[in-house]
Formats: C-alpha cells, structure tokens, sequence
C-alpha cells in the first residue's frame, strides 16, 4: 500500500511513527473491517449502509473510515513532494488565489480541529473546501469526494511531536504529495 519506504518522510515522519502508525493502526482498521464484512467497494459500502444490521453500523463506518482516511493520508505524502497540477491547480488558485493561500487555509483549518481527527481537501457541490471531520468519520457520507488527508491523531505525530501538533501539520507540506488529488480531481470533474 505505501509508495515508499519507511525512511522515505524522514525527517519529517520518522520510521518508527510510520511503521507503527500504518502497520498497528490501519491495518487493524482492514482486519477489524473485513470481520464485519467483506468488500472492495468501500465507497458502496458507505452508500449503502442502510442495508447493513443497523447494530453493527456504528462499528462498520468506524472501520470504513479507518481504512479509506488512512489510504487517501499515506498517498498524500512522499518524499518527491509533488505540488498540484493540471486542472486542480487551476482549481486551487480560482478558490483560494495562490498554493500558497490555500497552504495558509489548510494550515489554519488543520490548528483549529479539536481533539482527533482529519482535515480533508474534498470537493463538494459547491467545488474545492477544505473540511475538519472528526474520528474516523469520512467526507463520503456526506457525498463529498477526498482529494488529500491530514491524520490529526496523536499516533500520526506524537512519537516525533510530542505535543507539537502545529510543527507536525506545518511540516505535512514538506512531503505532500499531490499526484493522486490531481488525478482524482481530474476524474471527478470530467466533462
């Protein structure tokens, strides 16, 4: 699943949080998942949650989040630190004027979440916004697409942080890595 290797987000990510985070955290977020239930359409699986024993709901979306939350933030990193391209980036300077103001609203968006959670870029009905979800909840229940994740767990940061978090989302843009939002932005809004 990861497209480099462990040392590859140093010094920025170290091994150790890497390793720990994508192997003891979302791993066991797949394994608890596919205990409730198996499918490789998880973006289905939230649309049709209704369909599902309403006991067990909770517990599957949980997992759901878990394992597409954590997918979308380890492809949104890479030590190549890709910046946007193509129609995103056009995108992207339509709605906040310059990368570097939407970097400052990403950053802004991502010190002001409180507690655990994530901040998206997604597109919604009304195009790009950058979004706060908590837990493990994921911009597709509310019919949002996610473009680019930022983990806001303390397993994403603390072992290399402690409790400086605004170091650890200010860093997030040293290994960012748009070629998946560039693509998946393409994808959503062909014509």
């Amino acid at each position: 699943m990861l497209n480099y290797e462990y040392n590859d987000l140093m010094p920025y990510i170290s091994p150790r949080t890497l390793l720990i985070h994508y192997n003891n955290h979302y791993l066991k977020y797949k394994e608890n998942l596919n205990k409730l239930v198996m499918t490789d359409d998880l973006v289905k699986l939230i649309k049709n949650i209704d369909k599902y024993d309403l006991r067990k709901r909770d517990e599957i979306l949980y997992n759901v989040g878990g394992v597409l939350n954590h997918e979308l933030y380890f492809s949104s990193m890479n030590h190549k630190n890709r910046m946007p391209t193509g129609k995103l980036k056009i995108a992207i300077d339509k709605k906040y004027g310059s990368y570097d103001k939407f970097k400052r609203e990403f950053i802004r968006k991502a010190n002001i979440m409180i507690g655990s959670g994530y901040t998206f870029l997604v597109i919604n009905k009304n195009g790009l916004d950058i979004i706060n979800l908590s837990n493990q909840e994921t911009p597709y229940l509310y019919n949002m697409i996610p473009l680019l994740a930022l983990d806001l767990w303390e397993h994403a940061y603390y072992l290399d942080y402690q409790s400086d978090r605004a170091n650890y989302i200010n860093n997030f843009f040293q290994i960012i890595d748009f070629d998946l939002s560039s693509k998946l932005y393409e994808e959503q809004t062909k014509e």
